[in-house]
């Protein structure tokens, strides 16, 4: 497949099949995404596979209740756009997804949050040239429960960047409008 294909063919998923996602495959997708660029070539990116539901729908659960917190000191947050849904106890924030790939890093590096973007766009982009759909997922990146954290391998230093949910897509949903590129100047 072509670069230029694959870029045009990631798109969100947010409806996946109830199929298992092979770990040596999530584990391809892993390679790759440790093929991107970071400042210094420091890699700080860590991930964490989850294949399990129960921790999954715990995971998106524990992620909605903070969200809730946050909401109730500050109800000018813009995450309070999604309340609704965070309020639905139905609501899995993973899209019920069979797999999550929490991609993380020492909270410390001030390079973390564009260097795990970068893994992330390129873990997406390998997923999709295999045919599996992802959706970065910022509302799922609120584990705070230490015991939670232990129990899925997230030291207390650590920050949850980029929570990916993982699956065969049902549909893979057409292309959002996107604005034409806004080039400030060129200077020849």
């Amino acid at each position: 497949m072509e670069l230029r294909e694959i870029l045009r063919r990631r798109r969100s998923v947010r409806s996946f099949q109830e199929r298992e996602v092979p770990t040596e495959l999530v584990k391809e997708v892993i390679a790759d995404a440790c093929l991107a660029p970071s400042s210094g070539n420091g890699q700080p990116w860590k991930f964490i596979v989850v294949n399990d539901q129960d921790t999954i729908r715990r995971l998106s659960d524990e992620s909605k209740a903070a969200l809730l917190s946050d909401i109730e000191k500050d109800p000018k947050l813009s995450v309070n756009r999604y309340a609704g849904a965070i309020k639905n106890e139905e609501f899995n924030v993973f899209y019920n997804a069979p797999c999550l790939v929490l991609i993380v890093g020492e909270r410390k590096l001030n390079s973390l949050p564009v260097d795990c973007a970068l893994a992330a766009s390129y873990f997406m982009f390998s997923a999709a040239e295999r045919g599996l759909g992802t959706c970065w997922v910022g509302l799922g990146s609120q584990i705070r429960s230490r015991k939670t954290r232990e129990e899925i391998g997230l030291p207390d230093d650590y920050a949850i960047v980029a929570p990916i949910a993982v699956g065969y897509p049902e549909r893979v949903p057409e292309p959002t409008p996107r604005n034409a590129p806004k080039i400030l100047k060129v200077i020849d």
